[in-house]
């Protein structure tokens, strides 16, 4: 099966659109037109619904455009309705995922609904503790596919007069090695006369590619970058993310710590807590002398189930004594709570059960090649494992 070859029109440039509709022989104020029907509470999904625009000129945009690229979608609720679990099939039969949560106004907060999205089919990194990297990679996203999962939101969110607060790239994929297509998708849903959602309402979170930090640094965008980290110690991250192997910890940090000074804006550590793991007062500490004295912020995260791997959360108690060692030495410091384990909401686990479970002699090899690498990681031994195929090289392209 092969994409569609017409662009989402949600990914269109206004500068594009405006020109597409003067070939069109159309007055200017009919591109506002469209990108209002595009925009409004998420807009329309067919052009018919457009009703301020002329009859040929619809048919030319569905001759021209998609209005809509992840149409074909299921829908699980998790957490009593708290959590909207999406699985969303491509033109090309490509599954990807959007979760989108929602939080109660409480005492100091006002009610908020967070959406984390997409960036790719599949993922290239291959951190084992992930359903999507179990998966492999399937392909880049256009920028209209990753806009599109955030429409698809906003139009459930409309029907209740509710609206997106937040958006986090944190589903499946490695934003910066898409990085042009979610820079231009953040670009539409910053733009006031598009999405229009604020930059610090967006946060974009990489495993640690150095040279896609390092543009957004040059870039200076006012978004909030977030490093997946989830280990201090070398040895122990070339397992748990493989690209590490490239880019280690003190090169990823030194990027971050860059862009937090050129920017102004506090890096996000999402750090995912596995039991005998990466929790030992050994990693705590770690994680302290890389991060002391940063504009940073870490967030500690249970390890969902994920049916190929040996391992499981760290116990609470473990978590609350890793938490304190940071918060001890002035690092600011979340415990977050798994949302829509019922409905598969981490990242990859719905694709991951479309896609079928391995059979269990290849499930129990990759347990114990696991079980092994984790035990040497932990004796301080360096993986000899080459980097992930696919992972950018120190240009910044994908290689």
């Amino acid at each position: 099966m092969t994409i569609d070859p017409r662009p989402g029109l949600s990914g269109v440039h206004p500068d594009d659109l405006a020109a597409w509709v003067a070939a069109q022989g159309q007055p200017a104020f009919r591109a506002r037109q469209i990108a209002d029907a595009i925009w409004k509470d998420g807009g329309v999904t067919s052009s018919a619904a457009i009703l301020t625009l002329p009859t040929p000129l619809r048919d030319a945009l569905d001759a021209d455009f998609r209005l809509d690229t992840v149409d074909d979608t299921e829908l699980r609720l998790g957490d009593g309705g708290a959590t909207e679990k999406s699985l969303h099939r491509l033109s090309d039969g490509q599954l990807i995922e959007s979760v989108l949560m929602h939080y109660p106004a409480r005492a100091g907060s006002r009610e908020r609904h967070t959406l984390c999205i997409s960036s790719q089919a599949g993922c290239a990194v291959g951190c084992p503790f992930c359903a999507t990297g179990e998966l492999g990679f399937g392909r880049d996203l256009e920028t209209a596919e990753i806009v599109d999962q955030v429409r698809h939101a906003a139009r459930r969110l409309a029907a209740n007069g509710q609206r997106l607060t937040n958006i986090v790239f944190m589903g499946m994929g490695e934003p910066l090695l898409n990085l042009d297509r979610v820079l231009a998708a953040v670009e539409a849903l910053n733009d006031p006369a598009r999405f229009g959602l604020g930059a610090r309402h967006i946060t974009v979170s990489t495993s640690g590619v150095v040279p896609g930090i390092r543009r957004l640094t040059a870039l200076g965008p006012q978004f909030t970058l977030a490093v997946s980290l989830h280990a201090a110690r070398d040895a122990l991250r070339d397992v748990l993310v493989p690209l590490n192997r490239r880019w280690p910890v003190a090169e990823v940090v030194a990027a971050a710590r860059e862009h937090a000074r050129a920017t102004g804006r506090r890096i996000s550590y999402e750090y995912t807590m596995i039991g005998g793991v990466n929790d030992t007062d050994a990693d705590a500490d770690a994680l302290v002398e890389s991060l002391r004295g940063d504009h940073a912020h870490v967030n500690l995260i249970p390890m969902n189930p994920v049916a190929h791997t040996p391992w499981q959360a760290s116990p609470m108690p473990v978590i609350e004594a890793f938490a304190a060692t940071l918060r001890d030495a002035g690092i600011s410091t979340t415990i977050r709570r798994n949302r829509g384990q019922e409905v598969g909401a981490a990242c990859g686990q719905l694709a991951a059960e479309r896609a079928g479970e391995p059979a269990p002699p290849v499930v129990a090899r990759r347990r114990e090649r696991l079980v092994m690498a984790s035990a040497a990681a932990l004796r301080g031994d360096r993986s000899d494992e080459p980097v992930p195929a696919g992972i950018v090289g120190a240009s910044g392209e994908q290689g």
